[in-house]
């Protein structure tokens, strides 16, 4: 067995969070144009993750949250974002590692990124009108059914297949 000296499921996946956090740092300087929205899965036991306890009960392993029309103070570094959105009329302030998420997706443009920190990370299409971004990424047939149940194509793309075994 050859021993690998070069970490490419590692190196992909950190560009891949740089996708993510190349798209937030627009939403910061410019909105979210046109029908742009992003949901974001993020595991909230993580190391880093600061939730309140009442979300953190809601929501014991994952959460997603929808950055669209009302989030505020979004505020990101190399290691993390924050965010405040309402639940139930109430503001909270998340703080979310980017090493934390799981998922982003924006349906406006059939976008999805999939991450996982033992296979590394999926592109993932998705549908607009969805709810539920992580049942479009784990498509198994990649198909995709939007609000009207109409079947689109996704298109997944899995590392797996170039990994050494």
């Amino acid at each position: 067995m050859t021993e690998e000296l070069i970490d490419y499921a590692n190196l992909i996946d950190g560009a891949l969070r740089g996708v993510l956090r190349s798209a937030l740092e627009r939403a910061t300087d410019c909105g979210l144009p046109g029908q742009h929205k992003f949901y974001i899965t993020f595991e909230t036991k993580r190391p880093g993750v600061s939730i309140s306890p009442a979300l953190a009960a809601q929501y014991p392993e994952e959460m997603t949250i929808v950055l669209e029309h009302q989030f505020w103070d979004l505020d990101i570094n190399e290691e993390a974002f924050s965010v405040v959105l309402s639940f139930s009329g109430k503001r909270e302030q998340l703080y979310i590692p980017f090493n934390a998420v799981s998922a982003f997706v924006d349906p406006s443009v059939n976008f999805g990124l999939q991450f996982s920190s033992t296979e590394g990370a999926r592109i993932a299409g998705s549908s607009s009108g969805t709810d539920k971004p992580q049942e479009v990424i784990e498509s198994e047939e990649n198909e995709i059914s939007d609000t009207n149940g109409r079947t689109q194509e996704g298109t997944i793309v899995a590392l797996d297949s170039y990994r050494k075994k």
